[in-house]
């Protein structure tokens, strides 16, 4: 069965999982703070709203793909934001990365005007985002979650369902820590192989031919060939992650001690230029610093 889908929020990851959403025979409406951006959607068949109001109005499903909390926060509660529209009775599906408390607050939220928020960030950047090969990461009524799945399924290969209400949230934390570190590992055996004289595609070969090889190190390769970082995941997002990380530990008495050197090399204060780069130019720290 489809669903009228709107579709909030169109950045690298939104434009491709919006596009397969669209793909998948869902009547789309999409909404973007830079409507240019809805562009190519549109010329695919989507309707464009002028306000997130006027897509709570004609959708089923709201589904935000959001820089952060100020964004969500904005789309739900600013001026012709989603509670003045015609949303009560509907799911909305925030697929933005968030502290896990922000997820449980608007759950509740959401729930006095008739609203059932999941909360479904992913696990994954752009190429899986086009490839349709995200992972996603739900929490929220688990009823719900299930009726969502094949909406879900558009986007992603696989739905894992961690709990209740902030559960994704937490989930996408822990996930990034792991992301974060295993990134700036790889960075730092570049950095050491390229200093001790050995060819970069040379560990890259060694990587991928024993145990640790990994897809996300294989979508970083050329980034390290050619010492060039093309954004998949920008590292402005992985910035902004990290400090959830850190307030997520000190807020659950966690102890994690590379994950706070993490939020140091990967900092909102970070050059400008570095931010819309691929989080993988963590190496250019290294030989800078």
């Amino acid at each position: 069965m489809t669903q009228r889908i709107g579709f909030i929020g169109l950045g690298i990851m939104g434009q491709a999982m919006a596009a397969n959403i669209l793909k998948k025979g869902h009547a789309l409406t999409v909404y973007n703070r830079t409507p240019d951006k809805a562009a190519g959607l549109c010329e695919a068949g989507a309707a464009v709203a002028a306000t997130p109001a006027e897509l709570a109005d004609s959708s089923d499903v709201v589904i935000l793909m959001l820089t952060g909390q100020e964004a969500v926060d904005a789309v739900m509660h600013g001026d012709a934001g989603l509670l003045a529209g015609d949303c009560r009775g509907k799911t909305v599906i925030n697929m933005s990365t968030v502290p896990s408390g922000c997820s449980k607050d608007w759950a509740t939220q959401l729930a006095e005007h008739g609203i059932t928020l999941i909360d479904a960030p992913v696990s994954g950047s752009r190429i899986p985002a086009e490839q349709g090969a995200l992972v996603i990461l739900a929490g929220g009524p688990e009823d719900a979650i299930r009726a969502q799945e094949p909406l879900l399924l558009c986007m992603g290969k696989k739905v894992i369902y961690c709990g209740e209400s902030g559960s994704g949230s937490s989930m996408k934390l822990a996930i990034n820590l792991l992301l974060g570190i295993m990134m700036e590992g790889m960075a730092e055996a570049v950095h050491l192989a390229e200093r001790s004289g050995l060819e970069v595609e040379t560990l890259l070969d060694a990587v991928a031919s024993g145990p640790l090889a990994c897809t996300l190190f294989q979508l970083k390769e050329n980034m390290f060939k050619t010492n060039t970082y093309p954004p998949q995941f920008p590292f402005r997002h992985m910035a902004k992650d990290m400090q959830f990380v850190v307030a997520a530990a000190e807020e659950n008495d966690a102890r994690l001690p590379l994950g706070t050197e993490l939020a140091g090399l990967f900092s909102p204060d970070a050059d400008i230029v570095l931010m819309d780069q691929d989080f993988a130019a963590v190496k250019t720290l290294l030989e800078t610093s």
